[in-house]
């Protein structure tokens, strides 16, 4: 399979290159696109294939796509930030916010506890309509009422799907603005990033379609050490599971092709971004932009990847370790090594910082895998920038 692959890659990255190549020509890809910031400085830049799943179109270098939970690291950097001006305390309970949340045994929740996976609502009795899930009031009205699926605090599950309300609303709370709006505002305009959680209809252009690429089954990670696969298979294979439950918490699942989805601030899962913004985001996350101020003080870096939750995930089913927002390295999500934190996105795409080694790191694909926290095309362009960087 021949490949034409855009942009460049600096010297001594040409591993990089070569895995974005194997990519198309061994795993799948149909279009995607790959960056690296090391230190601030650009390094690596790739483009290939089509824009569009279905062969529409050729990928250019502003192709934008929709990262799905990469959208979570985006959303947990607006709170974060909040905290950091002095407005949002994470140890407050979320109810000093927003008190209709203190509903159903829920007084105790604090943020911190909402931003690592810890509040107990990852599903909801009652799932909502892909129409509900975008009106901006239905899902924080259905997160605030639900009763607590394990207890808050003492346990956490990952919140694939109402961390989009829980983390939207609020942010709306304590600043006015929705998430969208805020993060166009205070992140992606001031840094230049072509990003949205909501996107503009004046960029719709820019978006191309995606679609599923055939896969083996699905799991929560490229590597089960943690647990028997058998009962990986079992989580998904159960429709009452808490797994299952937690993803079909908008019900049926949503067109991610369609412009109303798209136009939605869904915090969890509605993000669109080039890699290159992605990549920029977390490498200014960390202070590694030189041309532009640092989004987080170093105390705030710190303790988004301070590990808060570590251990059985109750709905991945695996071990997982969160820090506020972020997926830290680990069995279920490698990254390039433990001070890593950052986010997936099911079915490919992958951001994240690495601050010992000043990474910012991004990737997107229009071919969903059926895979949730290891994407092997992913994988293989982290073990490049390892490779890159010893």
């Amino acid at each position: 399979m021949d490949i034409e692959i855009g942009g460049e890659a600096a010297d001594g990255w040409q591993p990089v290159l070569d895995a974005f190549a194997r990519n198309f020509t061994h795993r799948g890809d149909r279009g995607a696109a790959v960056a690296v910031h090391h230190h601030g400085r650009p390094v690596v830049d790739l483009w290939a294939g089509a824009r569009d799943f279905d062969g529409e179109g050729r990928w250019q270098p502003g192709t934008a796509q929709i990262i799905r939970s990469a959208t979570k690291g985006v959303a947990a950097a607006g709170l974060l930030l909040l905290h950091r001006r002095g407005r949002l305390d994470l140890d407050a309970p979320v109810g000093d916010y927003w008190p209709e949340f203190k509903a159903a045994g829920k007084e105790r929740v604090t943020v911190r506890d909402l931003l690592a996976h810890r509040a107990g609502v990852p599903a909801l009795d009652r799932p909502l309509t892909p129409r509900q899930a975008l009106d901006g009031v239905s899902g924080p009205a259905a997160v605030a009422a639900q009763t607590p699926l394990f207890p808050p605090g003492q346990a956490h599950g990952y919140h694939a799907q109402t961390f989009s309300w829980l983390a939207g609303e609020l942010v709306r709370r304590v600043d006015g603005r929705g998430i969208g709006r805020f993060t166009a505002e205070e992140i992606a305009r001031p840094l230049g990033l072509d990003l949205w959680i909501g996107l503009p209809q004046d960029q719709a252009h820019r978006v191309g379609r995606v679609g599923d690429t055939p896969t083996p089954e699905p799991t929560a990670s490229g590597s089960l050490r943690a647990r028997p696969k058998q009962a990986v298979h079992d989580a998904w294979a159960d429709p009452g599971s808490l797994t299952r439950r937690a993803f079909a918490a908008i019900t049926p699942l949503p067109d991610e092709n369609d412009p109303a989805y798209r136009a939605g601030e869904l915090a969890a899962s509605g993000g669109i971004a080039t890699a290159r913004a992605l990549s920029r985001f977390y490498a200014a996350l960390i202070g590694d932009v030189p041309d532009g101020e640092r989004l987080l003080d170093p105390a705030t870096v710190e303790a988004a990847r301070t590990p808060h939750s570590e251990g059985p995930d109750r709905v991945l089913v695996v071990n997982t370790r969160f820090g506020l927002g972020y997926m830290l390295h680990g069995s279920a999500s490698p990254l390039l090594g433990p001070g890593s934190f950052g986010h997936p996105g099911r079915g490919g795409s992958l951001a994240f910082a690495d601050p010992e080694h000043g990474i910012g790191f991004g990737y997107v694909t229009n071919g969903l895998q059926k895979n949730v926290t290891a994407d092997p095309r992913a994988q293989a362009l982290v073990r490049a920038v390892r490779e890159c960087i010893r």
